[in-house]
């Protein structure tokens, strides 16, 4: 039985292979969520959503200005989240004022949600931090936060979207990952 594809064959008895399916399982994190990049056409659906603005942040690691974010003075209890895919990045109950002009936090969410990538450009050495579904531009991490971390995770205003708690997480993808302080379903 051919499968489709040229030179593929189906077969019903026992395979080599044991459980293995052309289906790529799905990579969830330890608080839960779909982890699962987005293949091809969502990621340009996603893209396409996005303003230029957004687009030179998120798609060439850009940096908006200091002090005109919106998401900068965002204190009420809720969880920010990747701009491009809506995983889950931070909490607002990690947030801090650094005086930076970009909205700080201590930790993420999940250490899972958010990859470290050394950055080199600019003269410098830093960690730039991605979301880690979308592999979009977040901002950069530095080793001068408060505790408990010590770190402070300087994150573009423009590179976020904000779920008040209580209210449904984004969910471009249609993953159903929950509302936002209570995690995924």
């Amino acid at each position: 039985m051919t499968s489709g594809r040229t030179g593929v064959e189906a077969s019903s008895g026992p395979s080599y292979f044991g459980g293995m399916s052309d289906i790529a399982p799905t990579l969830r994190s330890p608080s839960g969520f779909d982890l699962t990049p987005p293949d091809d056409g969502d990621r340009a659906r996603l893209e396409a959503d996005l303003s230029p603005e957004e687009k030179r942040v998120l798609l060439a690691h850009g940096t908006e200005a200091p002090f005109c974010g919106t998401l900068l003075g965002e204190k009420r209890a809720g969880v920010f989240c990747c701009r491009e895919c809506g995983l889950p990045l931070f909490r607002t109950g990690t947030k801090f004022e650094s005086g930076t002009g970009w909205p700080s936090f201590t930790e993420p969410v999940d250490p899972t949600h958010v990859k470290a990538i050394t950055d080199r450009s600019h003269g410098m050495t830093r960690t730039e931090t991605r979301c880690a579904r979308c592999d979009s531009h977040q901002g950069h991490v530095f080793p001068d936060g408060p505790p408990p971390t010590g770190l402070r995770y300087c994150i573009n205003s423009t590179a976020l979207s904000f779920a008040p708690e209580g209210e449904p997480l984004p969910d471009p993808l249609g993953r159903g990952d929950g509302v936002a302080g209570i995690g995924a379903a």
